[in-house]
């Protein structure tokens, strides 16, 4: 698999595609509503991308970005095939893929010079911490925490933090995380969770990660979820992956989609033997009113974009 996410013009998501699904992605684009993808590596990067645009019948132009504005290349390329190769090379970072074609530096116009930030040292340190929180929790995008930055001090007469400002931090910070997971070696927990996420999924347990704000929009959602032959249920949402994140374990919100405590507690031996099954332990008494709990968890969850 490649590391990267590919992105359409009909909001597809396409995340850690083989090298055959990237090539029947460029091949697919050109009709209307989906005559372009935007490629990202993983774990996102600052302005590094590739990108291409196709209309049925005209070349493809092919793009990339090598980690700012004034870094931004351009090859009008009259075929897929060469467009695929450039696009493979550059998900591998092999050396020289972008050989073979007439690349030209676009001129994207000046650089907007971005204020430092004009807080007081109490807000500053509290923005830091919030975003840092929600950033080691590993669900949020950039463009996420970049909404949040912005928004976060926002009062009734006051946006202290501009877009710009947001993004200059949120990067920061984001690729401060991005090397410290450079030196994580192996599966971490969070990925053993998914694991396990994935094996209850398959069994007609709907299983959801960082889903929904709270408990009582989770229960409320999470039937919409499911498929007809789901028997149950389970999922944490954004305060439980803070917690986790935090050092606190995480806590699995579970049940069975006929009310009853009997499928409940079903769900829940089903949820433990995945748990342990991946190496994960969890905290559960059996009793299907309460809840399932993972601990001890060591929460390192990779970037993704």
């Amino acid at each position: 698999m490649l590391e990267i996410v590919v992105k359409t013009e009909n909001r597809g998501r396409h995340v850690r595609v083989s090298a055959e699904e990237l090539a029947g992605l460029v091949r697919r684009i050109g009709g209307d509503g989906d005559r372009f993808l935007v490629v990202q590596q993983i774990p996102d990067l600052p302005d590094v991308f590739a990108q291409v645009w196709h209309e049925t019948g005209d070349d493809y132009t092919l793009e990339y970005r090598d980690g700012a504005a004034d870094r931004h290349f351009q090859a009008m390329v009259d075929g897929p095939e060469a467009v695929i190769a450039a696009l493979t090379g550059w998900a591998r970072s092999e050396a020289g893929w972008e050989g073979g074609l007439a690349w030209s530096l676009l001129d994207m116009g000046p650089v907007r010079e971005v204020p430092p930030l004009d807080l007081e040292e109490d807000e500053r340190v509290e923005l830091e911490k919030r975003v840092r929180e929600v950033l080691v929790g590993g669900y949020a995008s950039r463009a996420e925490l970049t909404e949040l930055a912005e928004e976060y001090l926002v009062t009734k007469d006051r946006r202290p933090v501009s877009r710009e400002q947001a993004q200059v931090l949120a990067d920061r910070l984001w690729l401060e995380r991005v090397a410290e997971q450079a030196a994580w070696r192996g599966e971490t927990d969070p990925e053993r969770l998914t694991r396990a996420f994935t094996v209850l999924q398959e069994a007609g347990i709907t299983a959801r990660e960082n889903f929904t704000c709270c408990r009582n929009c989770g229960q409320s959602e999470i039937g919409g979820e499911g498929g007809p032959d789901a028997r149950g249920f389970v999922y944490f949402h954004t305060q439980c992956t803070d917690s986790a994140a935090a050092g606190h374990g995480l806590m699995l919100l579970y049940g069975g989609f006929d009310g009853s405590p009997e499928t409940t507690a079903a769900i829940g031996h089903e949820i433990v033997a995945a748990l342990e099954t991946v190496g994960l332990h969890a905290k559960w008494d059996g009793d299907p009113s309460r809840a399932v709990t993972v601990t001890p968890l060591d929460w390192r969850r990779r970037l993704v974009d």
